[in-house]
Protein backbone atom coordinates (compact mmCIF):
# COMPACT_ATOMS: atom_id res chain seq x y z
CA UNK A 1 0.00 0.00 0.00
CA UNK A 2 3.54 2.31 0.47
CA UNK A 3 3.77 2.15 -3.44
CA UNK A 4 0.03 1.85 -4.02
CA UNK A 5 -2.74 -0.31 -4.30
CA UNK A 6 -6.23 -0.28 -5.23
CA UNK A 7 -8.65 -0.86 -1.75
CA UNK A 8 -12.30 -1.62 -0.93
CA UNK A 9 -13.70 -0.76 2.09
CA UNK A 10 -17.02 -2.81 2.53
CA UNK A 11 -19.04 -2.39 5.02
CA UNK A 12 -17.65 1.51 5.52
CA UNK A 13 -20.24 2.77 7.77
CA UNK A 14 -19.12 6.63 8.20
CA UNK A 15 -15.65 6.22 6.71
CA UNK A 16 -13.82 6.30 9.68
CA UNK A 17 -11.82 3.22 8.77
CA UNK A 18 -11.11 4.18 5.16
CA UNK A 19 -9.78 7.78 6.03
CA UNK A 20 -7.71 6.42 8.48
CA UNK A 21 -6.01 4.33 5.86
CA UNK A 22 -5.99 7.06 3.11
CA UNK A 23 -4.25 9.31 5.67
CA UNK A 24 -1.84 6.43 6.47
CA UNK A 25 -1.35 5.87 2.56
CA UNK A 26 -1.36 8.60 0.27
CA UNK A 27 -0.10 6.58 -2.29
CA UNK A 28 -3.30 4.27 -2.68
CA UNK A 29 -6.61 4.75 -3.45
CA UNK A 30 -10.03 3.57 -1.78
CA UNK A 31 -13.60 3.04 -2.52
CA UNK A 32 -15.46 2.57 0.59
CA UNK A 33 -18.67 1.11 0.34
CA UNK A 34 -21.94 1.01 2.21
CA UNK A 35 -25.88 -0.20 1.80
CA UNK A 36 -26.78 3.07 3.90
CA UNK A 37 -26.56 6.23 2.29
CA UNK A 38 -26.79 8.68 4.90
CA UNK A 39 -24.25 6.91 6.30
CA UNK A 40 -22.15 7.71 2.66
CA UNK A 41 -23.16 10.67 3.11
CA UNK A 42 -21.50 11.17 6.49
CA UNK A 43 -18.53 9.54 5.08
CA UNK A 44 -18.06 11.90 1.61
CA UNK A 45 -17.72 14.93 4.11
CA UNK A 46 -15.35 12.97 6.37
CA UNK A 47 -13.00 11.71 3.47
CA UNK A 48 -13.23 16.29 2.33
CA UNK A 49 -12.52 17.71 5.25
CA UNK A 50 -10.25 14.90 6.23
CA UNK A 51 -8.12 16.72 2.64
CA UNK A 52 -8.30 13.05 1.14
CA UNK A 53 -11.13 13.30 -0.90
CA UNK A 54 -9.02 12.90 -4.57
CA UNK A 55 -8.03 9.20 -3.13
CA UNK A 56 -11.16 8.32 -1.67
CA UNK A 57 -14.94 7.93 -2.75
CA UNK A 58 -17.52 5.70 -1.40
CA UNK A 59 -20.72 4.66 -2.76
CA UNK A 60 -24.25 2.74 -2.30
CA UNK A 61 -23.36 -0.69 -2.52
CA UNK A 62 -23.94 -3.89 -0.61
CA UNK A 63 -21.30 -6.61 0.01
CA UNK A 64 -22.80 -9.03 -2.39
CA UNK A 65 -22.76 -6.86 -5.54
CA UNK A 66 -20.26 -3.72 -4.64
CA UNK A 67 -18.88 -2.37 -7.90
CA UNK A 68 -15.23 -3.29 -9.56
CA UNK A 69 -12.62 -5.70 -9.73
CA UNK A 70 -8.87 -5.71 -9.57
CA UNK A 71 -8.74 -4.76 -5.68
CA UNK A 72 -5.26 -5.11 -4.44
CA UNK A 73 -6.79 -5.02 -0.64
CA UNK A 74 -10.49 -5.59 0.54
CA UNK A 75 -11.23 -4.76 4.22
CA UNK A 76 -14.22 -6.02 6.17
CA UNK A 77 -13.88 -3.88 9.36
CA UNK A 78 -16.24 -5.71 11.69
CA UNK A 79 -19.13 -6.43 9.63
CA UNK A 80 -19.09 -10.13 8.07
CA UNK A 81 -20.84 -11.27 10.95
CA UNK A 82 -23.76 -9.16 10.97
CA UNK A 83 -25.06 -10.00 6.98
CA UNK A 84 -27.89 -11.68 6.01
CA UNK A 85 -25.61 -13.40 3.23
CA UNK A 86 -21.87 -13.78 4.49
CA UNK A 87 -21.33 -16.15 1.49
CA UNK A 88 -22.27 -14.35 -1.07
CA UNK A 89 -20.47 -11.93 0.01
CA UNK A 90 -17.02 -14.21 0.57
CA UNK A 91 -17.79 -14.84 -2.97
CA UNK A 92 -18.12 -11.56 -3.97
CA UNK A 93 -14.95 -10.45 -2.36
CA UNK A 94 -13.23 -13.11 -4.06
CA UNK A 95 -14.39 -12.05 -7.93
CA UNK A 96 -13.24 -8.73 -6.78
CA UNK A 97 -9.47 -9.29 -5.79
CA UNK A 98 -6.38 -9.58 -8.36
CA UNK A 99 -5.09 -13.08 -8.09
CA UNK A 100 -2.69 -11.96 -5.35
CA UNK A 101 -4.76 -9.87 -3.49
CA UNK A 102 -5.19 -9.72 0.09
CA UNK A 103 -8.38 -9.91 2.08
CA UNK A 104 -8.52 -8.22 5.75
CA UNK A 105 -11.24 -9.77 7.54
CA UNK A 106 -11.69 -8.09 11.49
CA UNK A 107 -13.92 -10.23 13.29
CA UNK A 108 -15.05 -9.88 17.11
CA UNK A 109 -12.77 -12.10 19.45
CA UNK A 110 -14.57 -15.67 19.99
CA UNK A 111 -13.78 -19.06 20.49
CA UNK A 112 -14.49 -22.19 19.33
CA UNK A 113 -16.18 -23.62 22.42
CA UNK A 114 -19.06 -22.18 24.80
CA UNK A 115 -16.77 -22.84 28.03
CA UNK A 116 -14.03 -20.85 26.04
CA UNK A 117 -16.18 -18.39 25.93
CA UNK A 118 -17.04 -18.30 29.55
CA UNK A 119 -15.13 -14.75 30.32
CA UNK A 120 -15.98 -11.35 30.62
CA UNK A 121 -15.49 -10.34 27.23
CA UNK A 122 -17.14 -13.42 25.77
CA UNK A 123 -20.38 -12.78 27.67
CA UNK A 124 -20.73 -9.18 26.48
CA UNK A 125 -20.03 -10.21 22.94
CA UNK A 126 -22.88 -12.92 23.31
CA UNK A 127 -25.30 -10.40 24.71
CA UNK A 128 -24.61 -7.95 21.64
CA UNK A 129 -24.32 -10.93 19.50
CA UNK A 130 -27.84 -11.87 20.45
CA UNK A 131 -29.51 -8.29 20.71
CA UNK A 132 -27.70 -6.71 17.78
CA UNK A 133 -26.09 -9.02 15.17
CA UNK A 134 -27.92 -11.93 14.93
CA UNK A 135 -31.20 -9.82 14.13
CA UNK A 136 -29.13 -7.72 11.64
CA UNK A 137 -28.36 -11.05 10.01
CA UNK A 138 -31.70 -12.68 10.06
CA UNK A 139 -33.06 -8.81 8.00
CA UNK A 140 -32.51 -10.25 4.30
CA UNK A 141 -31.70 -13.48 2.74
CA UNK A 142 -30.97 -16.06 3.14
CA UNK A 143 -30.90 -14.90 6.87
CA UNK A 144 -27.59 -16.67 8.08
CA UNK A 145 -28.05 -15.14 11.39
CA UNK A 146 -24.47 -15.56 12.46
CA UNK A 147 -24.14 -13.19 15.47
CA UNK A 148 -20.65 -12.22 16.55
CA UNK A 149 -19.25 -15.59 17.61
CA UNK A 150 -18.23 -16.99 14.73
CA UNK A 151 -15.41 -19.28 15.46
CA UNK A 152 -11.85 -19.62 13.18
CA UNK A 153 -12.93 -22.99 12.13
CA UNK A 154 -16.40 -21.58 11.03
CA UNK A 155 -14.53 -18.71 9.16
CA UNK A 156 -12.17 -21.40 7.36
CA UNK A 157 -14.87 -23.46 6.55
CA UNK A 158 -16.84 -20.26 5.07
CA UNK A 159 -14.07 -18.79 2.71
CA UNK A 160 -12.79 -22.30 1.86
CA UNK A 161 -16.27 -23.43 0.39
CA UNK A 162 -16.20 -19.75 -1.37
CA UNK A 163 -13.24 -19.86 -3.23
CA UNK A 164 -10.55 -18.75 -0.88
CA UNK A 165 -7.05 -21.22 0.17
CA UNK A 166 -5.57 -19.61 2.41
CA UNK A 167 -7.05 -18.63 5.93
CA UNK A 168 -4.67 -16.86 8.80
CA UNK A 169 -5.13 -14.89 12.26
CA UNK A 170 -2.60 -12.64 11.61
CA UNK A 171 -3.39 -10.69 14.85
CA UNK A 172 -5.73 -10.18 17.63
CA UNK A 173 -6.64 -7.64 20.46
CA UNK A 174 -8.46 -9.00 23.56
CA UNK A 175 -11.30 -8.02 21.35
CA UNK A 176 -10.62 -8.98 17.59
CA UNK A 177 -9.35 -11.01 15.16
CA UNK A 178 -7.39 -9.53 12.67
CA UNK A 179 -7.93 -12.19 9.83
CA UNK A 180 -5.72 -12.38 6.12
CA UNK A 181 -7.07 -13.95 3.53
CA UNK A 182 -6.25 -15.15 0.42
CA UNK A 183 -7.11 -16.54 -2.94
Amino acid sequence: MRAGATVADVGCGHGASTVILAEAFPQSTFVGFDYHQASIDVARKRAADAGVGDRVRFEVASAQDFPGTGYDLVCFFDCLHDMADPEGAIRHVRQSLVDDGTWLLVEPMAWSTIEESLNPVGKVFYAASTSICTPSGLNGEPAAGLGNQVSDERWARFTAANGFTRFRRATETPFNRVFEVRP
